[in-house]
């Protein structure tokens, strides 16, 4: 089901809490979400449509990837950018790294690792911020 996003930054700034399987519907909507928003979104974290769970759906080579409970483990060559979100208005600065790993469990929560760079690492440290309530 497509959700509404949501812009409430108090919310936004909650912590979110671990992932089980019986959050499943909460994935297939973010993923109905990030596809019906897709000419101007690359990725969102369950807490964006009402949900403080650590989940993201990302968009990667135009593959849509769900991501229980991700954690980034490695970080690279930090470099400064500017990035806009769904839930704020406009573009803010921030740091990112060029390269990453970040583990996390797939839709059979099934223990995955995925090293990304460039846009996609971009992609999913944002997201991950989002899970921890950090807003750019």
């Amino acid at each position: 089901m497509i959700r509404e996003i949501v812009k409430d930054e108090e919310f936004l700034k909650i912590p979110s809490t671990e992932a089980t399987i019986k959050d499943k519907q909460v994935a297939i909507d973010l993923l109905d979400t990030l596809e019906h928003n897709s000419e101007t979104c690359v990725g969102l974290a369950a807490n964006m449509i009402g949900h403080s769970l650590n989940i993201i759906a990302v968009n990667i080579h135009q593959t849509l990837v769900i991501m229980y409970n991700p954690v980034i483990v490695e970080k690279h060559d930090p470099y400064e950018t500017e990035e806009g979100c769904l839930s704020l208005e406009g573009v803010r600065k921030t740091t990112r790294y060029k390269s990453i790993v970040v583990e996390y469990e797939d839709h059979k929560f099934k223990k995955k690792s995925k090293k990304l760079s460039g846009f996609s690492a971009q992609i999913v440290q944002h997201e991950v911020d989002h899970l921890h309530g950090i807003i750019i």
